[in-house]
Order: C-alpha cells, then structure tokens, then sequence
C-alpha cells in the first residue's frame, strides 16, 4: 500500500483547523499529522513529523505565514507549501509564491477540489498554472520600486540556460504542460522533465512556478 499522504494544517482560527482536519481526514489517503495555530510553531512540528504538504494561512498575529514559507523552503528537503488565503489577489501571495508556495488555496475552496489539490501537491504538481500566476502577479502592486531589478536579475537567470532548455522554460511561463511542451518542441515528455529539472537547479528554483515568474518578471 502506498504511504498516506502527510499534511501539517497551520491557521490561527481553531473552527478553521477542526473544518480542513475533518474534510482531509476523510480522505483515505491522507494523514493530518499535527496542526499549528501560528508560524512560530512551525519548524518544530515539521521536524517532529516530517510533513509531505503544509497548509499554511497567511495572516497569524506572531510569526505569519510568509515568514514561515520563506523559511520552509530555504530549509534542506523542505515540505511543500499551500499557502491560504482569503483574498483572490494579494500581495503576500505572490512573495510566498515567489519563496517557493506550490500554490495557494482560498478557504472557501469545495471539500473535494481541496483533497485533490493535496494530492497533486504531493504529486509534485503546482497547483496554480503559471497563467493564473501571472494574471495574479499583474493584479496586485508588490513592487516597491524593484520591477526594474527584478527584471534585469530574471533575464541575468535566463541567460544561464541553453537554448533549449529557454525554450521549454518560455511554454513553462505560458502555462503549458509537460505533453503540450513536448508535442510543441518535438521531444519527448521524459525530456521535457530532465529539461524542465536542469532549468530548476540552474536557476536554483523550487518548482515551475517559480519558473512561470521568472518568465513574467523577463518581461518574455
């Protein structure tokens, strides 16, 4: 049998935590591990267990949720983030999608579109398409002035990649899949992937949304 899949629910609303324990527990396949009221618990809770997918709220009153993604994912085998939200577009959304989210969720996501977004998390799969990304990036004003550095330092990061591997990580930011990119580029779905795996240790990246904002950060 296949392990269950890990999950570590952290929001500081305890009607919140019983409401995602009870509609992911009633999934055969997955376990809720431990749950968390603030970011500070965090670090410990995820040593102690071993989480394959965080849900993480974004507002908690001591540590919030980015802070606790940012530190996640710059962590050794880090645990995927799902960030929650209640708000389609939000600043803080895009900077934990740019630390390393997987995705986020709104918390009035329907019970079962939210146990499939665990499993394709845990699947490796993001579960924001990079056109969502980008229309969500478009939506909200984060930039404080660094649009034009963050351009220049994307474009500095796609240099880095051969020609190839430009054009599979350009159908990455057009938020096209694996078969599509592979049907496109006449190679198979296996390349894309080894493809799609250099990109992300070149550019030292998480995931391909990650990619997917590079891309739109180029301006490409």
């Amino acid at each position: 049998m296949t392990a269950p899949i890990r999950v570590l629910i952290v929001d500081d609303d305890a009607l919140v935590r019983a409401g995602l324990s009870m509609i992911l527990g009633g999934a055969g396949d997955i376990e809720i591990v431990a749950e968390a009221g603030d970011g500070s618990e965090v670090p410990p809770l995820v040593a102690a267990h071993r989480p394959d997918v965080v849900l993480m709220d974004i507002r908690m009153p001591d540590v919030d949720g980015l802070t606790a993604t940012e530190a996640l994912r710059a962590a050794e085998s880090p645990p995927e983030v799902v960030v929650l939200t209640t708000f389609h577009a939000d600043a803080q959304v895009v900077r934990a999608l740019r630390a390393g989210a997987a995705g986020f969720l709104l918390k009035d996501i329907p019970p079962r579109e939210l146990v499939e977004a665990i499993r394709k998390v845990a699947a490796g799969e993001p579960i924001l398409s990079p056109a969502v990304t980008r229309q969500l990036i478009a939506h909200v004003s984060d930039d404080g002035g660094g649009a034009g550095r963050r351009t220049d330092r994307a474009r500095g990061l796609l240099a880095k990649l051969s020609e190839r591997e430009r054009d599979v990580a350009l159908a990455v930011g057009q938020g096209k899949s694996n078969a599509a990119i592979g049907r496109e580029l006449y190679m198979s779905v296996a390349t894309v992937k080894a493809h799609v795996s250099r990109i992300l240790t070149k550019l030292d990246l998480n995931n391909r949304v990650q990619i997917a904002l590079t891309v739109y950060d180029a301006s490409l």
